[in-house]
Order: C-alpha cells, then structure tokens, then sequence
C-alpha cells in the first residue's frame, strides 16, 4: 500500500532525536518504494527549510518521492470534509484537511505525527 508521509512525519524523520518508530516507518516506506509525498506537504516542509543542507534534503525528496496530486476531485473531497467537520464542531487547518483528503482519494495510508488526522477520521 502507498503511504502518504505528512510533514509531521517528515520532521521527525530527518530530525536526528526524532521519534525512533517515525523514524522506522518513514524508512521502511522509503525502502519499499512505497513513500509518496503531495504538493502541500512539500510546501510545508519548503516553508520551515534552514540551511543548504536542509535545502537538499527536501530537493532530492521532491526529485525523488513521487507526487500525489492536488486534483479538482481532491480539492472537492476536501470541501466535503471541511463542511462535515465544521458542522460537527471540528475546526482543523485547510492543510490537514487537504492532506488527509489527498490520502483518501489515492487510498494511500496516511503517516503522520498529528492528532488533528486522528480527529479527522474520528469524525467521518
């Protein structure tokens, strides 16, 4: 099964006193081929970038780690869960929301050090 590595995961991946079963599982889905990343994620992780050798690290991620794509039918997946999640009182950031809807629409499992994911799910 693809695995979609959010952020969170990533952080604690490159981190050198990450989280050490993160830092497995990130490993394992690197080794398997089975590691994928979106465009979100990779903006995120753009974002907090310091340093060349950090600048590195996220290019050869996003040269090598293939892509699943913020599609039309994503961004609808989203707004259908942002609604749902609004009316039952959970409020999350659009980019979780947008993440985890990356996930479900490529049925890929989700890795993540976010509890925001787990209230997503929770919920639907």
């Amino acid at each position: 099964m693809i695995t979609l590595i959010d952020t969170s995961a990533w952080i604690e991946a490159l981190r050198k006193k990450g989280n050490q079963q993160i830092r497995k599982q990130v490993a394992s889905a690197l080794e398997s081929g089975e590691a994928r990343t979106s465009e979100m994620i990779m903006l995120e992780l753009w974002n907090g970038a310091r340093g060349k050798a950090e600048l590195a690290m996220l290019k050869d991620i996003e040269n090598t780690i293939p892509t699943l794509s913020c599609t039309t039918q994503v961004f609808e997946l989203a707004n259908q869960i942002a609604r749902s999640c609004r009316s039952k009182g959970l409020t999350v950031p659009a980019t979780d929301i947008l993440i985890f809807s990356v996930a479900q629409a490529y049925e890929a499992a989700l890795l993540a050090n976010d509890s925001d994911f787990d209230r997503i799910q929770q919920l639907l």
